[in-house]
């Protein structure tokens, strides 16, 4: 028998005998099957095959349909017998995989090492994924209940929600196998190996007792919540948004702790749902790190749909009621009170996933909420070891972190110190108006030293925001008074994100205001409310007739 005709898998997701038994049902199914072991103790399948009858791809994909299994086949020694790669990944989210891709790309061989959330990372298990399918179905839920034209009526009910979790379920699983194993599989020079990373020395990582070296070594292990310190919160019990995405039923009452996007996005989703929703925010409004204005005006939409939005708001304790009733203490501008809920919602920022890595050994130091610091080539302070991702802590964007890991993989082959650039980053928050940003906004401007202009339009003057019957919301745009060029913008709209593309390409090209506004904006899309913006430093617009410039 060939080589080719064995193929050892590693298979995460199992939790019994039974799990064993079932994939053993399933691969017996398959022609070309000649002989096979299923080992729940040892997470692993051992499985001859016909190459002519069947793929191990089909074999992977097989398992991987079954249930939440997850098989990666194990990794190989080199010809020499040595486990050495060019590059040697800790993490399975999108930094890795960009990074073991770009890796291959350049000719070099790539392992990563995963473990903790599926392959694929928190994008698409708990994060961007869920969270925007879940978006956009409570959205279907509150526009059929608000259709705001006269003469409809129109009513939704969520008639069965454990089915509608399963759907967004249904669907991490096909992208996670469609987007990452799948993309992967066919690659001679990317192996993926389950289990945790722990470094040895400078170029050597344990994984369950095997040694792995790597040329280069990248971190991109990500995030995970952080949960703070608040008496009494472990014992109440809470969630995060990787446990609240698994809920199988809808809370009826739910207290959001965090003013921040993932706090905003989830409050906002549940409450259309159904859920009587209270968000409690420290600071004077939410989104801190952002204009007051804009926290403010976003907060009053949450507030008309009917979310309670605390500010200036400190949690001194949380307890439990013999019903299982969460009860969080509150002192709120000096004045103490009690909130009360089904469930307890935490989104209080990230923290980055260090504290198995044992980086002490390799003289790398953590900071802030367990996070790396890099230089501007991802390089961490061992010159041949980068970090990429979420565990960077800043910017814990999909994009960036791919951006990151491929960046890393180029700087760690090549030998070279090629440095990132964010200068022009643009960024989205999906709640409803949404909230989308790229470049400074005028405080950042001013304090850079910039002689800046700003043009602030409402959507009560943009021609498709009337038709839509929904004007709430502005675009902003601050330019360089010296040159005309942009610098940044700000937008709270329905879909405002769709406008970010254009001001970023603005931006980064340096083009004139004067030049965006020459250029045709089809009328009646919301595109035109840029070309409105920017009429805007010099006109006012209110006096304009339609499609007037």
């Amino acid at each position: 028998m060939s080589k080719k005709d064995q193929l050892n898998l590693s298979i995460r997701g199992m939790t019994c005998h039974d799990c064993a038994r079932s994939i053993d049902q399933a691969l017996s199914k398959k022609e070309g099957i000649r002989k096979k072991l299923v080992s729940y103790p040892n997470g692993k399948a051992e499985i001859a095959y016909d190459a002519d009858a069947i793929s191990k791809e089909e074999l992977i994909k097989t398992i991987n349909s079954i249930d939440h299994y997850e098989a990666a086949e194990e990794v190989e020694s080199s010809e020499d017998g040595d486990k050495e790669f060019d590059l040697l990944i800790i993490g399975g989210g999108s930094a890795a995989f960009a990074a073991a891709i770009r890796t291959s790309e350049l000719g070099g061989r790539a392992l990563i090492i995963n473990k903790g959330l599926p392959t694929g990372g928190t994008c698409v298990n708990t994060g961007c994924v869920p969270s925007k399918t879940l978006i956009r179905t409570a959205e279907a839920i509150h526009k059929a209940n608000h259709p705001n034209v006269d003469g409809i009526e129109s009513k939704a009910t969520i008639t069965d929600f454990k089915k509608m979790m399963e759907q967004k379920r249904q669907m991490v699983q096909d992208l996670r196998q469609n987007k990452y194993v799948d993309v992967i599989a066919d690659d001679p020079n990317i192996q993926l190996l389950h289990g945790y990373g722990r470094f040895v020395d400078d170029h050597t990582v344990d994984v369950d007792g095997s040694a792995y070296g790597g040329r280069n070594i990248l971190i991109a292990t990500g995030a995970a919540p952080h949960v703070p310190d608040i008496e009494g919160l472990q014992e109440a019990g809470y969630l995060t948004n990787e446990s609240a995405y698994e809920l199988d039923e809808l809370p009826e009452r739910l207290i959001v702790l965090g003013g921040g996007y993932i706090a905003l996005e989830n409050g906002q989703l549940f409450s259309r749902m159904g859920s009587k929703v209270t968000i409690i925010q420290r600071s004077p409004h939410v989104l801190s790190d952002q204009p007051e204005e804009l926290g403010r005006e976003l907060a009053g939409y949450l507030e008309e749909e009917g979310i309670t939005v605390m500010t200036n708001t400190l949690i001194k304790e949380v307890s439990k009621k013999e019903d299982g009733t969460k009860v969080v203490h509150l002192t709120v501008d000096g004045n103490k009170q009690t909130v009360e809920a089904d469930d307890l919602l935490v989104a209080t920022g990230r923290r980055g996933n260090t504290a198995l890595l044992d980086l002490e050994k390799i003289g790398i130091e953590t900071h802030g909420r367990d996070t790396i610091s890099v230089d501007e080539t991802l390089r961490t302070s061992v010159d041949h070891i980068f970090a990429a991702g979420d565990v960077l802590g800043d910017r814990q964007f999909v994009y960036t972190a791919a951006y990151e890991g491929k960046m890393a993989a180029e700087n760690a082959m090549r030998g070279s110190r090629q440095p990132t650039d964010y200068s022009v980053l643009p960024w989205v928050i999906f709640t409803d108006p949404q909230v989308a940003g790229v470049g400074m906004d005028e405080e950042q401007a001013r304090e850079a030293g910039i002689d800046v202009d700003v043009a602030k339009l409402s959507l009560e003057h943009v021609p498709r925001s009337i038709v839509d019957w929904d004007t709430r919301g502005y675009i902003k745009l601050i330019r360089n008074r010296e040159n005309d060029v942009l610098v940044g913008a700000r937008i709270l709209a329905p879909e405002g994100s769709e406008l970010l593309m254009e001001l970023a390409l603005a931006i980064r090209h340096k083009i004139p205001v004067e030049s965006m506004k020459s250029e045709f904006h089809p009328y009646l899309t919301h595109s035109e409310g840029v070309k409105l913006a920017a009429i805007t430093f010099g006109k006012d617009v209110g006096k304009l007739s339609c499609c007037a410039t």
